[in-house]
């Protein structure tokens, strides 16, 4: 992946003796499905997962806290030790008016808090903010963790889909979403969304932050718009849950298509999971995904296909049209591979 990247300080890297520690941040709405993909992906890679859940939804209705009792159920044991649990008690003010008010909060409360909790932080560690629906690859972070010598910040080639991974979009989402913790406090002061939101040139103390380092920082991104390093599945849901999540949308990002009853309709839902349209009426412009494509998805689920059938195959394709996909999921879990 690094190797088709557009980082500009190839030449100075070198291993590390000590591996870097990784802190990878999510805010969790009802995203299960993909924080378990996210686990298995990255578990053996991150140290830790801030892991933050409101008992609001972005659009400030009250909600059950299920992944805090996923956690104390036992459904995520495996990687329960590595999960540092924010809770948000409260919905910040105005963030019903202006929907962006809220997006961010959620950001700035999942870093400010979950990242105080942390000890011995070191100038060094590598800090992720994703959302739950962005999952970069483990060989993308594996390589931040062992080498020195990359610049900052630092973003990920994702491969686009909706849906499920079946409906594949053009292009890459390229997000900004890493730098090293010392970078995170003395640029960002300690806020996740000023990351992401890529002006880092601006923000008053970053030349002072450049000099320290001793080199001229350059932002650059793992992987490329035809080398992938990670996943973007949007949407990516059974129909009840693309239902949730047009209710659950903040108040900003216009059209709020849960404002309009027939768009909630679970078989208009299906139809467009089915034809890959969207809310607007646009239809789908490609055919589905090949399976057998490289970064189709991730191996946790190719390796666990009849749990997530859903997001690997078209549940509302006709039968013939989804032979295809079965063999070259067969294929994988007799081989390993794809071909």
């Amino acid at each position: 992946m690094v190797q088709h990247s557009n980082l500009p300080t190839k030449e100075r890297l070198t291993p590390r003796a000590v591996p870097r520690r990784v802190i990878n941040a999510i805010n969790v709405n009802h995203e299960f499905d993909l924080l378990d993909v996210r686990f298995h992906e990255l578990g053996s890679v991150v140290d830790v997962f801030i892991i933050c859940e409101s008992n609001f939804t972005a659009f400030g209705d009250p909600k059950p806290l299920r992944f805090a009792e996923m956690l104390l159920n036992g459904t995520y044991g495996y990687v329960a030790s590595k999960v540092l649990y924010v809770f948000l008690d409260h919905f910040p003010s105005g963030g019903r008016q202006d929907g962006w008010i809220a997006d961010d909060y959620l950001r700035t409360f999942l870093t400010q808090n979950g990242m105080s909790r942390i000890a011995n932080l070191r100038d060094d560690d590598i800090f992720l903010i994703d959302d739950a629906d962005e999952i970069p690859a483990r060989d993308g972070v594996l390589f931040l963790k062992l080498f020195d010598g990359w610049t900052e910040p630092l973003a990920f080639h994702l491969r686009k889909s909706l849906y499920g991974f079946f409906w594949k979009q053009p292009g890459s989402l390229e997000v900004v979403s890493g730098c090293t913790v010392a970078m995170l406090f003395m640029v960002y002061n300690g806020d996740g969304i000023k990351l992401r939101r890529r002006e880092y040139y601006l923000m008053p103390n970053f030349r002072k932050y450049e000099n320290s380092t001793g080199h001229i920082l350059v932002p650059w991104s793992v992987g490329s718009p035809l080398h992938f390093a990670g996943w973007h599945c949007s949407w990516c849901f059974r129909p009840e849950g693309i239902r949730f999540k047009l209710l659950s949308a903040q108040n900003g990002d216009f059209p709020r298509w849960g404002n309009y009853q027939e768009k909630r309709d679970l078989s208009y839902i299906r139809e467009l999971i089915q034809t890959g349209g969207w809310f607007d009426g646009t239809e789908q412009e490609y055919p589905p995904a090949d399976p057998k494509e490289h970064m189709y998805a991730p191996k946790y689920l190719l390796k666990n296909y009849g749990r997530y059938k859903y997001l690997l195959e078209n549940p509302y394709l006709k039968e013939s049209w989804g032979q295809g996909r079965r063999r070259a999921v067969d294929t994988y879990n007799q081989t390993g591979g794809i071909t």
